[in-house]
């Protein structure tokens, strides 16, 4: 957005994905067509996210009108922020479409679609108004496409990024050289409840975050440390050594590390002191056997959390196959694939053969429930273990749901590739996952690692490169 005043055409889309972007234009003004109203209006009955955005944008519209005595919308209204919303003031003003207008290109068949007639009324507003620029907002990359033949201005909108490049996004891990060493020559070193600590003071670089995983040195050389900064500050930061869970006696719930981020990963899931943990990385990597290992070793042998609760968005690869039958559970079965076949991995290894086997079985369904998205509303989860499975294809607005779900003692573990994104209008830089790794990055309770290395087959990893 420049200095000067523009006037933007808000397609459906942007304010089915956020209600508030009626606020977010600063001080230009904006303006809504009547296709726009009609399409509002049939989308707003249902318990969709997508039905109660619709319905919030005509509650808030309603207020200003009540508020500003409004009858005749021909002068606008004045985009007054609601009370509770936490965004800065806006001074422009908010136009409706009041007359219809004639189709100004032969490329618009006869106005009958929905985008050919959000284009001819933007195609007229430019006619009438050459004093300042007419731009129009949609998520619909065919609608900017046509927009851009016909010569009018179409952006994307972007105030429901978390980055503006996903290359941006906090990693989790930083890799520091051997010379770390050498920048702290009177290095203060500790142990504590039998692990190693290390103060670093004052802190050389930037972006230190806590809980943020630290490697110095090559992965290959025996000398090589990994660790965990804790207590950041200004100007100094702890460095914990980490639990080497590679080989040995030291496991968690029999699996074993397989590399780096994997170690990293189950130092976060078995931290009592962390509370929220964020995986991302491509298939393949342990992302859901890594947690429900974790989550497994804390409820059955530790006792610090009652049961594991899973859920996920319903969201299919392949076309649907129609309702499911069932309970709420017995429904949610089908979209639980990867929990199945990572809970065989994992009491495959037990042991009394078939038998011991299938009593285990039957021990961990009874402490591994299956929830669906949908009714978490309302629901407050006091010592569980909560693993969000395909975390990405989440809104921003569903994971706040979800994890203020929490009540004491509960621990939230949020799975996900924001390259698999299957969910329409929701891009890497918007996926409710994007938000939570980045607004969370510097809470002292939260953790986050990306996993790189696969470790599934040889087929896996050559198929996932070449194809």
């Amino acid at each position: 957005m420049g200095s000067e005043k523009c006037l933007y055409i808000l397609d459906t889309n942007v304010l089915m994905h956020d209600p508030t972007a009626l606020f977010r234009f600063e001080e230009h003004d904006l303006f809504i067509p009547m296709m726009v109203l009609e399409e509002l209006d049939a989308a707003k009955k249902g318990l969709t996210e997508v039905a109660r955005n619709v319905r919030q944008v005509s509650r808030f519209i309603g207020e200003m009108m009540q508020q500003q005595d409004v009858t005749n919308l021909h002068e606008g209204l004045d985009l007054v922020v609601p009370d509770g919303l936490e965004l800065s003031h806006s001074n422009g003003k908010l136009f409706f479409q009041t007359s219809m207008p004639e189709t100004h290109s032969s490329l618009l068949r006869d106005g009958s679609f929905a985008d050919n007639e959000i284009l001819s009324t933007a195609l007229a507003l430019q006619s009438a108004d050459n004093a300042r620029q007419v731009i129009l907002v949609s998520k619909d990359i065919n609608l900017r496409i046509k927009a851009a033949i016909l010569g009018v201005p179409a952006e994307d909108y972007f105030n429901d990024r978390a980055l503006d490049d996903l290359s941006l996004l906090y990693r989790g891990m930083r890799s520091d050289g051997a010379d770390l060493w050498e920048s702290y020559p009177d290095l203060e070193s500790w142990t504590e409840n039998g692990r190693t600590w290390y103060k670093l003071e004052p802190l050389v670089g930037n972006d230190w975050y806590p809980n943020q995983c630290l490697t110095i040195g090559d992965e290959a050389d025996e000398s090589s440390v990994e660790a965990i900064i804790k207590d950041v500050t200004s100007n100094s930061a702890k460095l914990r050594l980490v639990d080497d869970y590679y080989s040995g006696n030291k496991n968690v719930w029999g699996v074993h590390a397989r590399n780096r981020e994997q170690n990293f990963a189950l130092n976060l899931l078995m931290d009592p002191d962390i509370d929220f943990v964020t995986l991302m990385g491509t298939a393949g990597t342990g992302k859901t056997l890594l947690a429900l290992a974790a989550g497994l070793a804390q409820t059955m042998d530790e006792k610090r959390y009652t049961e594991i609760i899973v859920t996920r968005a319903t969201v299919s690869i392949g076309e649907e196959i129609g309702f499911l039958p069932g309970t709420e559970e017995e429904k949610m079965t089908p979209w639980m694939g990867a929990l199945t076949d990572n809970l065989e991995v994992l009491t495959g290894q037990q042991e009394g053969g078939e038998w011991g086997r299938a009593a285990t079985n039957d021990l961990l369904a009874s402490r591994v429930k299956i929830r669906s998205l949908s009714f978490m509303r309302g629901r407050t989860f006091l010592n569980r273990y909560l693993i969000i499975d395909e975390a990405q294809n989440i809104t921003p607005k569903q994971m706040k749901a979800l994890v203020t779900r929490a009540g004491p003692g509960t621990k939230v573990v949020c799975l996900g590739n924001v390259e698999q994104i299957d969910t329409p209008y929701l891009t890497e830089t918007t996926s409710g996952l994007t938000f939570a790794v980045d607004r969370f990055k510097e809470w002292a309770h939260a953790g986050h690692i990306t996993l790189r290395r696969g470790e599934r087959s040889r087929l896996a990893d050559f198929a996932s490169e070449a194809l």
